[in-house]
């Protein structure tokens, strides 16, 4: 069993900048990929950015250049650094994990709001 906690969420300005942070505890060695997904409403949950154990990321093209994902396997806490902070980043934004037996588990979300 993995528990994965959000927490870093809040409202900035446009332009500004938001560190989310996850951490992972129950059966965390057993974690092989983690993420960061976001939700708005109405619309589909989407990948924002991933990061395998051995540090391999990918992000989507909307954040691509502005958000940065890096993990630290000694904390079992993964990060998202988001700089230049747009309106149409306001979303929920959740963390998930994938373990080696293929298991998902979800965080409860953290709220992050761009507005003037």
């Amino acid at each position: 069993q993995v528990q994965l906690v959000e927490s870093g969420g809040g409202l900035v300005q446009p332009g500004g900048s938001l560190r989310l942070t996850c951490a992972a505890s129950g059966s965390a060695s057993s974690i092989n990929v983690m993420g960061w997904y976001r939700q708005a409403p109405g619309k589909e949950r989407e990948m924002v950015a991933s990061i395998t154990r051995i540090g391999n990321t990918k992000y989507s093209d909307s954040v691509k250049g502005r958000f940065t994902i890096s993990r630290d396997n000694a904390k079992n806490t993964v990060y998202l650094e988001m700089n230049s902070l747009k309106p149409e980043d306001t979303a929920v934004y959740y963390c998930d994990a994938l373990t080696y037996e293929y298991r998902v588990y979800w965080g409860q979300g953290t709220q992050v709001t761009v507005s003037s």
